[in-house]
């Protein structure tokens, strides 16, 4: 409100200006790809390799032989070198449904059920009915499946509990996964089962652009869902007793059940793994991630700044290769890591894949690489596998503009050894065809010794550190521009904006990521006109910090006697 002055004094008054831009948010990278369990077709977030393996497994059979998903071991090596948000998109072959909870049984009538429960993933991984062995295990439990049991049913107050257990637990030796307490049947209790547990199912849009939801109450449980409920409506009557006896009956009666019916499995016949190159990489084919890469265009649900797909490459699969690029360049907030070539390929086959690509938001690194799977194997996996991890170790001990390479950035953390050992020639070839190589250094080790994007044209964004630079400035620019929107388009509303984002580009100048930089939003680009149409114009002029690549180191040799100045 306004001060009125009338009669003389003083007048103390308060002007904050310490007022704190927002750094950037944290967004992480994004993989593509088969996963043993989990979510069928819908990207989700996780945050650590143990929610990773929890959310969507690890190790599988396959002909009697244990397996590993490229998958898994691109998760597992991005964590270890510092990554924190990892969004995963399962990709599968055929028909996935969810499990479906063994019959649930009441005390009025054993035949109704008062609720049933599904998994949240989907596949005949998670069907765990079946006979039970003495110790109440269960024949067909495993780690990746699930439980359920039924305890501590109230009549007096229509209560029960609800625990999800490990599918390999026995009845001495319980895992229980989730507990939900106090549960009831009654609609207008705070404790309604589908309120407390959750009954969504997502699904992809017609489009395949967008994920639908259903059901009223969002998912709390990270394992199942409530698929049907008999509600009994008030069954604790206005004086806070049991409004009928008989609503006693509804109630589930104290048991344990398993789950089952669902579809999908995980091998198909006919799959191949590691670098055996066929078109069943992994039990799948390039057609299998069409949903996937077209729900991935959709930026403003899915936030990620380097996306993957191990399993694909541009030789075999060289249509859904330029989809994932043409999707990294219509975001324009991420960079794809492109794998060339399958395992086997030399110089010449990589170099020229690597000619009929342009683009500055994607890069590409080679050769193959081994290292140690949780089967316990040693296994050949793509470098699109590996950089993720070392793009996180970079933006963790520098930052995203720094180059994600060389000794001290661009060690390969696991890596056991190339499939290549390339020579000065090899990585000139490489190099000078827009190809980064990991280079094997005898007494050093294994490390990224290029940064080059797969543009062809000679400029800034040729180089990785820039684009990364640009899609760094890009988020946080575009998330200050975004409260701008339906504000009045006044030198206020302008000064709002240069408030926030000079202090941020000074600080990218600070931490060597920018020479020099200018804003301008002012009446210069902001006329009568401009303002007329609802306009509101911002220009931003960097000059990005470029990398030493080539280091010359000139050695005079003088003979005895010279001097030298200072």
């Amino acid at each position: 409100m306004a001060e009125t002055i009338i009669s003389p004094g003083v007048f103390q008054r308060e002007n904050d200006i310490s007022f704190i831009s927002p750094a950037p948010a944290e967004i992480g990278a994004c993989v593509i790809g088969p996963t043993v369990k989990g979510p069928v077709e819908i990207p989700t977030t996780v945050t650590s390799y143990n929610e990773y393996v929890r959310v969507f497994g690890e190790t599988f059979e396959s002909a009697s032989s244990k397996q590993e998903f490229f998958t898994s071991i691109a998760a597992k090596n991005y964590f270890s070198q510092g990554g924190n948000s990892l969004l995963v998109a399962r990709v599968v072959t055929g028909s996935f449904t969810a499990a479906g909870s063994t019959h649930i049984s009441s005390s009025e009538n054993l035949s109704n059920q008062p609720f049933q429960l599904e998994t949240i993933g989907k596949g005949t991984i998670y069907n765990s009915s079946g006979n039970q062995n003495s110790d109440s295990s269960l024949v067909n439990g495993t780690s990746d499946n699930l439980r359920w049991e039924i305890s501590n049913k109230n009549e007096a107050k229509g209560t029960f509990t609800l625990s999800v257990r490990r599918g390999d637990d026995n009845l001495k030796n319980k895992i229980v996964l989730e507990t939900f307490n106090n549960l009831s049947l009654d609609p207008n209790s705070s404790n309604y089962i589908e309120k407390v547990i959750g009954n969504q199912v997502e699904a992809i849009n017609g489009a395949g652009d967008n994920v639908s939801v259903t059901g009223e109450y969002i998912n709390r449980s990270k394992y199942i869902r409530v698929s049907a409920v008999s509600p009994t409506i008030n069954f604790i009557g206005n004086d806070g007793n049991r409004r009928l006896g008989s609503l006693t009956g509804s109630l589930p009666i104290n048991e344990s059940g398993s789950f089952s019916s669902a579809t999908g499995a995980i091998v198909v016949g006919g799959d191949n793994y590691y670098d055996d190159a066929s078109t069943r990489v992994q039990g799948l084919t390039a057609e299998n991630y069409t949903k996937v890469i077209t729900l991935l265009g959709n930026s403003d649900d899915y936030k990620f700044n380097v996306l993957t797909a191990p399993g694909l490459n541009s030789s075999d699969h060289s249509s859904k290769i330029g989809s994932l690029i043409d999707i990294a360049e219509s975001r324009g907030d991420c960079i794809f890591i492109a794998d060339l070539y399958g395992h086997g390929a030399t110089v010449s086959n990589v170099t020229g894949q690597a000619d009929v690509l342009n683009s500055s938001y994607a890069a590409s690194y080679w050769p193959w690489l081994q290292t140690q799977s949780a089967t316990g194997k040693n296994v050949w996996a793509p470098a699109s596998v590996f950089i993720p991890g070392v793009y996180a170790f970079t933006d963790g001990s520098s930052a995203p503009w720094f180059a994600p390479a060389g000794l001290i950035r661009g060690g390969l953390a696991g890596v056991i050894q190339a499939e290549r050992r390339l020579s000065r020639t090899d990585r000139d070839s490489l190099y000078d065809s827009k190809v980064n190589p990991i280079a094997t250094f005898p007494g050093t080790g294994i490390a990224v010794f290029g940064q080059k994007t797969l543009q062809t044209k000679a400029s800034a964004l040729d180089r990785v550190n820039v684009r990364r630079l640009l899609i760094e400035l890009k988020e946080f620019l575009g998330n200050q521009a975004q409260n701008l929107v339906f504000e009045q388009n006044t030198v206020n509303t302008r000064n709002k904006f240069l408030s926030s984002v000079n202090p941020y580009l000074d600080s990218v100048v600070q931490r060597q990521g920018l020479y020099s930089y200018r804003v301008v939003m002012d009446d210069t680009n902001n006329s009568a006109d401009v303002i007329d149409r609802n306009q509101l114009v911002g220009q931003i002029f960097i000059q990005p910090a470029k990398t030493a690549e080539f280091i010359v180191l000139d050695f005079t040799v003088e003979p005895t006697g010279a001097t030298f100045g200072a």
